[in-house]
């Protein structure tokens, strides 16, 4: 038996990866255990195609596998699909290591940059690019500020900080 809680998060992570038909497609699987494309395209009401669509990104990011067989009249392949709801927490494992580079990333360019503002159009923008511009902004023409990102970049810190706790990594 499936773990309740995790195919309840398999359901919300499929509903981001594929939208609302890929909820279906899931919610489908759970009830019927396995099935093939054409089975959860009856059920759900999802086109068939999308349906296949749906099913290879779920199956990109481990979260159905499936089982091949031939049809002996056709001689094509039959594709079982079923839920894995135990790959749900590596999912979730390798998505916050990318967010975590991607904090990375932007922490090191608040850190090596300084930046201008322009309070009446929510203009931020580089001391480079403010310099090409003689520091006025490019919407409205009006003078640029220093803007202070010191409390963005303790922001960031403090993310990155809890997600490497999460992650159980040292710095």
């Amino acid at each position: 038996m499936l773990v309740p809680i995790k195919e309840e998060l398999l359901v919300k992570i499929a509903e981001t990866i594929g939208g609302e038909d890929a909820r279906k497609i899931v919610e489908a699987l759970r009830e019927m255990g396995s099935a093939t494309d054409d089975q959860l395209s009856l059920k759900t009401g999802v086109r068939l195609n999308l349906v296949r669509k749906i099913l290879y990104r779920l199956y990109s990011h481990s979260l159905v596998t499936y089982d091949r067989s031939r049809d002996g009249k056709t001689g094509w392949y039959i594709f079982h699909w079923r839920l894995q709801p135990e790959q749900v927490e590596g999912f979730i494992q390798t998505q916050k290591r990318r967010f975590l580079e991607k904090l990375c990333t932007r922490l090191e360019f608040e850190k090596s940059h300084s930046f201008y503002y322009c309070p009446f159009c929510s203009v931020r923008i580089t001391f480079e690019e403010a310099m090409e511009i003689m520091f006025r902004c490019p919407k409205c023409g009006r003078s640029l500020g220093f803007f202070d990102n010191q409390p963005i970049i303790e922001f960031l810190e403090r993310k990155i900080e809890e997600l490497r706790e999460e992650l159980g990594m040292r710095q």
